[in-house]
């Protein structure tokens, strides 16, 4: 069994102190991991760095939309 390595994670200055609901992300990997922080010894996503900037870029600017729904066929 593969063990998970050990980060150092931090959650966003944007998160409540109550600890739930939140993302947590590590840095100084190749890759970007990131956990749901109720759930810590759960399943990490992991994010290519470039990924992961264009993302929070998104974030930051108010440029991510959820998709349209699908449309009926005619």
């Amino acid at each position: 069994m593969e063990t998970t390595p050990e980060y150092d994670w931090y959650k966003s200055s944007y998160s409540g102190g109550s600890g739930d609901n939140c993302l947590e992300v590590a840095t100084g990997t190749t890759t970007i991991p990131v956990r749901d922080s109720k759930n810590p010894a759960g399943p990490t996503l992991r994010f290519q760095a470039e990924a992961w900037s264009v993302f929070l870029d998104g974030l930051g600017h108010r440029k991510l939309t959820p998709p349209a729904p699908p449309t009926a066929a005619p």
